[in-house]
C-alpha cells in the first residue's frame, strides 16, 4: 500500500519554519513551549526531501538548538548577576522578533512594487507654446507702495537666513593655512644649534618652535641626526630631559674642514 503524497510547504530558512509552527499553533512568541515546538520542528524535517547540505545543515543547527534549550529546561533555573532568573529561549526569541520585523517589511515593500506596477502615467501633452507661456509682470504695480522701510525690513530678513546657515561651532575656526616646514631645512637648523651648543636639552631645542608640526620636523631631523651618528641622546633617569651631544668624531671632522 502506497502512502498518500503531502506536499510540504517550502520555507526560507529554520526561523521562517518557527514563525510558521508559532503563527499556526497561536502560540505566544514570548513564551515558547519548546518541548512541543521541538517535535513538531524535527517532524518537519524528517519529511524535508532535500539533497541539499547547505539547507539541510541550516535546519538540524537550529534543531541542535531547540534540542539545547530542551535541555537546560530541565536543569535547575540559572540566575544573573542581579539575581534574576535566565530563561534559555530569550536569545532564540530575539531572533525571532527580528527576522520577523525584516519578513513583515520585505513583505511591505513587496506589496508597494505590485501596486507600482499597476499604475500607468499620463505623458504629457500640454503644447509648447502653454507651457513655455509666462505672464508678464507690471513693474509699476509691483513696486507701488515699496519704501525705504520695506525695503530694509527685506534686507535684515534676508540677512537673518544667513546667519542662521552659519555653523556656530565650525565657523569659529578660523582659516586653516598650510605651513610647509621640509626636513632637509630642520636637518640644517638642528645642525647649526648642535654646533653652536655641543651639549643641550632636548627640551631647549623645541621650545623655539612655532606650531606642532614644526616640532615634528625637528624630532625626525633629530633621529636623522642621531642615525647618521652626528649626535647622541641619553636620558639618565625616567622622567629627565634627555640631553643631546655631539660625536668627538664630528667635532674633529668641523676642525679639519675649518684647517683646510
Amino acid at each position: 500500500m502506497t502512502g498518500i503524497p503531502v506536499k510540504l510547504p517550502v520555507f526560507e530558512g529554520p526561523l521562517d519554519l518557527l514563525l510558521h509552527l508559532i503563527d499556526t499553533n497561536k502560540i505566544d512568541i514570548y513564551d515558547i513551549p519548546i518541548v512541543e515546538i521541538t517535535s513538531q520542528y524535527m517532524e518537519y524535517i524528517r519529511a524535508m526531501e532535500t539533497r541539499d547540505l547547505n539547507i539541510m545543515s541550516e535546519f538540524l543547527v537550529m534543531a541542535a538548538t531547540l534540542l539545547e534549550i530542551k535541555a537546560k529546561l530541565l536543569l535547575p533555573v540559572e540566575v544573573n548577576e542581579e539575581g534574576e532568573e535566565i530563561d534559555p529561549r530569550a536569545q532564540l526569541v530575539e531572533q525571532l522578533l527580528e527576522y520577523k520585523k525584516y519578513k513583515y517589511m520585505a513583505q511591505e515593500l513587496k506589496d508597494r512594487q505590485l501596486d507600482a506596477e499597476c499604475m500607468w502615467y499620463r505623458q504629457p501633452d500640454v503644447p509648447w507654446e502653454v507651457s513655455s507661456y509666462m505672464e508678464p509682470v507690471d513693474v509699476e504695480e509691483l513696486l507701488s507702495g515699496l519704501t525705504l522701510r520695506k525695503l530694509h525690513e527685506v534686507f535684515q530678513d534676508l540677512i537673518k537666513k544667513q546667519e542662521d546657515k552659519i555653523d556656530p561651532v565650525r565657523s569659529k575656526f578660523g582659516r586653516i593655512e598650510k605651513e610647509e616646514v621640509s626636513l632637509e631645512d630642520k636637518l640644517s637648523y638642528v645642525e647649526e644649534y648642535v654646533t653652536r651648543h655641543r651639549r643641550f636639552s632636548f627640551r631647549s631645542l623645541l621650545i623655539g618652535q612655532r606650531n606642532k608640526m614644526h616640532l615634528i620636523v625637528t624630532f625626525l631631523a633629530v633621529l636623522e641626526l642621531m642615525k647618521m651618528g652626528r649626535i647622541t641622546a641619553a636620558q639618565e633617569g625616567t622622567f629627565d630631559d634627555i640631553v643631546i651631544e655631539a660625536k668627538e668624531e664630528a667635532k674633529q671632522a668641523e676642525v679639519k674642514e675649518g684647517e683646510e
